[in-house]
């Protein structure tokens, strides 16, 4: 029995921190064994707005395949590729883009956002504008039955559905219209108790080592009330506090808390213990991590049959566009 397609991807930025791997990568790593999937570094999407400076992206490819790959994604169980390695994709996003309307480009939660938060910037570009649909080109030239993503990106998700309706409406049924398989993500701040963002500088890597951890774990906000070691603290407004609900067992989570708001355990106790557990969790991904390094060309042979093998699907989809869009000379 076929196997429902499900598709996502991330921007290559650079190295994935722990808010990249619980807000999508674990839950990717578990539907590979249920789903046929395709995973795509969106290496185009990063030129939409970081097209002036191109210098680090070869690299920035390389770090996410490496941090997918040690986390788990297996690719002998899902497809995983470059963008720009998969021709189609540009082929069928100026087909699709000439039946999206502008204002549907204009009105996406993303774009507004974006706009705002990066003022000053030179974005007003056509790739930049027209990025949602090559978001949608992403899923529909795979014809994904499901996209994984958190309840927030479902809005973004709907510019998918609607322009799968508007083609299918014009030429005939032949793009499934998205559903957003919602993806319950544990939720980490990043070391200064904001979100964790690369931006912000306040996060924590896959591939930090046990020292980088140790540092990093040690400069993270506490109970700002708790000035001395036997104070009474609150741990629900602690930063190390909600690592440990992830990263430490059960009774150790409630023994934590309770001396925590009696303060018969100092910060920087709770500190070394946090970090202890940390650099346990994170060895493995870490140690597989070192060992691809050392063989860049097997990280680039798993990039390029992940691509040979999306393009086999991509191909039959152009094919039955063209056909339905009258670009196919009659034989």
């Amino acid at each position: 029995m076929a196997k429902d397609i499900i598709m996502s991807g991330m921007r290559p930025t650079g190295k994935l921190h722990l808010g990249n791997y619980f807000g999508a990568l674990e839950n990717w790593v578990k539907l590979q064994e249920q789903y046929k999937s395709y995973h795509a570094i969106v290496d185009w999407h990063a030129l939409t707005t970081a097209y002036e400076d191109t210098s680090q992206l070869q690299d920035n490819i390389m770090d996410v395949a490496l941090d997918w790959l040690s986390a788990g994604l297996n690719p002998d169980k899902c497809s995983i590729y470059v963008q720009s390695d998969v021709k189609e994709i540009a082929e069928l996003f100026l087909l699709l883009s000439m039946l999206t309307p502008v204002s549907w480009l204009e009105r996406c939660p993303t774009y507004k956002d974006q706009l705002k938060q990066l003022e000053g910037r030179n974005i007003a570009n056509f790739g930049f504008l027209g990025y949602p649909c090559l978001m949608a080109t992403d899923i529909l030239v795979f014809k994904a039955k499901y996209v994984p993503v958190g309840e927030d990106q479902v809005p973004h998700l709907e510019m998918s559905r609607e322009i799968a309706r508007r083609f299918n409406t014009i030429y005939g049924d032949t793009f499934p219209e998205p559903d957003a398989l919602l993806t319950e993500a544990k939720v980490l701040p990043g070391v200064d108790g904001r979100k964790m963002s690369k931006s912000y500088e306040n996060a924590i890597y896959l591939s930090d080592t046990p020292q980088e951890i140790r540092s990093k774990v040690g400069n993270m906000i506490t109970d700002p009330k708790r000035i001395r070691k036997d104070d009474p603290g609150s741990p629900d407004v602690c930063s190390v506090y909600s690592f440990h609900k992830i990263f430490s067992q059960l009774a150790d989570i409630e023994d934590t808390a309770q001396m925590c708001k009696s303060g018969t355990i100092g910060c920087v106790a709770c500190k070394k213990k946090m970090a202890q557990n940390l650099t346990a969790f994170l060895e493995p991904i870490r140690s597989k991590r070192e060992q691809l390094e050392a063989h860049p060309d097997t990280v680039r042979d798993i990039l390029n049959e992940g691509a040979k093998k999306a393009r086999e699907t991509a191909v039959v989809t152009l094919e039955e566009v063209r056909e339905k869009m009258n670009l196919k000379a009659a034989e």
